[in-house]
């Protein structure tokens, strides 16, 4: 199975996964929500208790301001002592709230049993929307001349005020709808029976009004509740985002721990193992290449030098195998480090082709090097790149059958790089067999049948290489035509070429002369005759 077949695979497995989670987590909502009877989920029932004991514990002193406030404009037409009596009543159902509201604070739990502390609630504050609701019959049986010509201020201000504490409640217990019916409806019915008791259009408009009002505020507290869940629904998917995050961070910084152990065990054994194979390889081709060329005398049994030969011949292949995973090793570990300096490409595709010769001669194969003229030189890794050119030309080789063609390409790209490429006549690769080839290891099915055995170690190499270069592989096969694989180098990498200065002594000599409209006329002044050495005069 390829690399690509393995992922689609894994990709459907986490499809499927997935739409089966989600048609789980659909059951299991359904069946808690036939369970309750509504549609929160308990986590979020809790969170909307408490933020409905917040909000009550925090606007405590602004909603006895507000009672005392209608305690003192309700004197102008009912006795006082109704409205004192009525702002107790309402002092004392909202200290009864607050206490239930602190020992919510302090005893609930998400996880406890959230239908007692929901009954609770609906209590007090059923009884708080009662006494509430006693304002409007503050005053009400009240008779007095000077009370009648303030009936009309006293209904209206009563409707404000409802409107008021209507909107304030809203505010309140828009997280739990239940607790806004049983706080508000009683007013709202008291207020609308009053008005309607005065048998006057004017208040049966009032009271219609009221009503309407009041159905307002449901949907707006409807809204407000939609919001608050959806608000909970986010941030209930961020702490769980948060979570798998973290989660999945853990497992990462374990992967990539046993990943780095893994790489550090890796390297030490390809370190142990190229050391303690090479030690015995060398002796071993060594000993046979001495067998094998009779440096100390012909064998009596002629067999035994050919078996000499084979012996030195799988001791180079294993050679040659411990290396290429030695190279991929370091490749893949970044460890390769360029040795670059200024080369031709012509050059390393002569010399390679000059190595593999006797190879391709003992296929009968006909190797041709076609290099454009004139080409610059490049900054490379002169060994890696050797190594690139001979593996594709031993592969094109290896794969090509007897009487084949084998072409080595050097040119020069449109754009300025520079293109080494490597065609055969040999039986091709299938397309879906490219990727395999390109990895480790990985060999095509017409390769075991047409050529000899190999690694599959010479194109991830090439690959590596290139890429450590800036370039470009490219690989382009068709069955029965033959292979051609391909590096490009980039632009930057050639080398330009510089003019040639001109030489520093004719530059000397062309400062010195001064050109002949410029020359003057100069005296020539003989040299002094040079006299012998006189002796020193002695005092």
């Amino acid at each position: 199975m390829d690399k690509e077949t393995r992922k689609q695979i894994l990709a459907e497995l986490r499809t499927r996964h997935a739409a089966r989670k989600r048609t789980d987590d659909d059951v299991k909502a359904a069946r808690d929500r036939l369970t309750r009877g509504s549609e929160i989920k308990p986590e979020f029932e809790y969170e909307l208790m408490a933020m409905f004991a917040r909000n009550e514990l925090s606007a405590a002193v602004t909603i006895w301001a507000l009672a005392a406030i209608f305690s003192l404009a309700s004197m102008f037409w009912a006795p006082w002592a109704e409205g004192c009596m009525w702002l107790l009543l309402v002092i004392g159902s909202k200290v009864v709230l607050l206490q239930l509201c602190r020992r919510f604070e302090r005893e609930a739990r998400p996880d406890g049993d959230l239908g007692v502390w929901r009954r609770r609630f609906l209590l007090a504050e059923l009884f708080n929307g009662v006494v509430w609701a006693g304002f409007a019959l503050v005053g009400m049986d009240s008779q007095s001349p000077l009370e009648q010509s303030a009936v009309f201020s006293s209904h209206v201000f009563i409707f404000a005020s409802r409107i008021v504490l209507l909107a304030v409640r809203m505010t309140f217990t828009s997280s739990m709808m239940s607790l806004l019916y049983v706080g508000t409806i009683p007013m709202t019915v008291a207020v609308a029976t009053r008005l309607i008791l005065l048998h006057e259009p004017f208040y049966y408009a009032l009271a219609t009004m009221a009503v309407g009002v009041h159905v307002y505020f449901i949907f707006l507290a409807k809204g407000l509740q939609q919001t608050t869940l959806q608000m909970l629904e986010f941030r209930a998917q961020k702490d769980i985002l948060i979570a798998e995050l973290d989660e999945e961070k853990l497992v990462s910084d374990e992967a990539r721990k046993r990943a780095e152990a893994g790489s550090k065990a890796k390297s030490r054994f390809l370190a142990t193992m190229s050391h303690e194979l090479r030690t015995p390889l060398n002796a071993i081709m060594g000993f046979s290449e001495v067998m094998k060329d009779e440096l100390f005398g012909e064998h009596a049994t002629p067999l035994y030098r050919d078996y000499s030969r084979d012996i030195y011949e799988s001791g180079r292949h294993l050679l040659q195998l411990i290396n290429e995973i030695l190279d991929l090793s370091r490749i893949e570990a970044g460890r390769y480090e360029l040795v670059e300096e200024r080369a031709h490409l012509g050059d390393i595709a002569e010399d390679c082709k000059r190595l593999l010769a006797l190879r391709a001669s003992g296929k009968g194969l006909q190797v041709t090097l076609d290099i454009a003229a004139d080409l610059p030189q490049v900054w490379i890794d002169v060994r890696a790149m050797r190594q690139i050119c001979l593996n594709l030309l031993s592969n094109a080789i290896k794969f090509t059958p007897k009487g084949g063609n084998v072409t080595i390409t050097v040119a020069q790209t449109p754009d300025g790089g520079q293109r080494m490429a490597v065609r055969d006549t040999g039986p091709g690769i299938p397309e879906d067999e490219i990727p395999k080839v390109l990895q480790a290891f990985g060999q095509g099915s017409l390769a075991h049948e047409t050529a000899e055995g190999g690694t599959g170690l010479g194109l991830p190499i090439v690959k590596s290489l290139a890429e450590l270069h800036d370039g470009v592989f490219e690989l382009q096969s068709e069955l029965r035509k033959g292979t051609e694989v391909s590096v490009t180098l980039p632009a930057k990498r050639v080398l330009a070429t510089v003019a040639p200065l001109q030489p520093l002594g004719a530059e000397r000599h062309r400062q010195a002369v001064p050109p002949p409209s410029s020359r003057q006329p100069r005296l020539r002044i003989p040299p002094k005759p040079t006299s012998p050495t006189r002796p020193p005069r002695v005092a």
